[in-house]
């Protein structure tokens, strides 16, 4: 049997064949999104002094987000996952915060508990110190009781520089939690006993 060719069907050969074209791809670029005033806007992930609090959406130079904020991650990009993930960041940081004050609030009673705290030092024998007592030695009797304070929140007027004396110390611990200590300078004898 000998095969009979088949007969464009009309309808078919009416129109002409319509090629499916692949879908086009639209690229989604992640560009950085500008502020009123041509800067780069960044949502703070910390504190920045004079840029704002942090979870802030600023606008800051270009070159700042590019070189300084961005790389050392203390900015992100206000992307919805960097948004998500700031808030939860955001809830962490302030458990963090809520406990750091917890434990500055117990700090702050214990040193006004305590008595005056006593330093040793080579002096004269005019009372006179050969240097002076700063916030750092104060700060190192402190630790030496087992009492977090840094030098930095010892805020001393001058440095005490005579011996045999009781100089009133404020102290602020940080998150405007305050105290105040009493600091007595004693001089050793000049064989380096008392």
């Amino acid at each position: 049997m000998a095969k009979t060719a088949k007969k464009p069907d009309p309808a078919k050969a009416a129109g002409p064949k319509e090629k499916k074209l692949p879908a086009k791809k639209v690229k989604v670029r992640n560009q950085v999104k500008k502020g009123k005033h041509g800067g780069t806007m960044v949502v703070l992930v910390n504190d920045l002094l004079h840029v704002g609090k942090q979870g802030e959406l600023v606008e800051v130079k270009p070159g700042y987000a590019r070189n300084y904020l961005l790389p050392y991650g203390l900015a992100v990009i206000p992307t919805a996952e960097n948004l998500r993930t700031l808030e939860q960041y955001k809830v962490k940081v302030q458990k963090a915060k809520e406990a750091r004050v917890a434990d500055l609030k117990v700090l702050a009673e214990q040193l006004s508990r305590l008595p005056a705290v006593t330093i040793e030092a080579n002096a004269t024998e005019e009372g006179h110190l050969y240097g002076s007592i700063g916030p750092n030695e104060i700060s190192k009797t402190l630790r030496g009781k087992n009492l977090g304070v840094d030098p930095d929140m010892v805020k001393l007027e001058h440095p005490i520089k005579e011996a045999n004396t009781l100089t009133e110390v404020p102290l602020s611990l940080g998150y405007g939690i305050e105290s105040k200590i009493q600091v007595l300078v004693v001089a050793l004898s000049p064989g380096g006993k008392k």
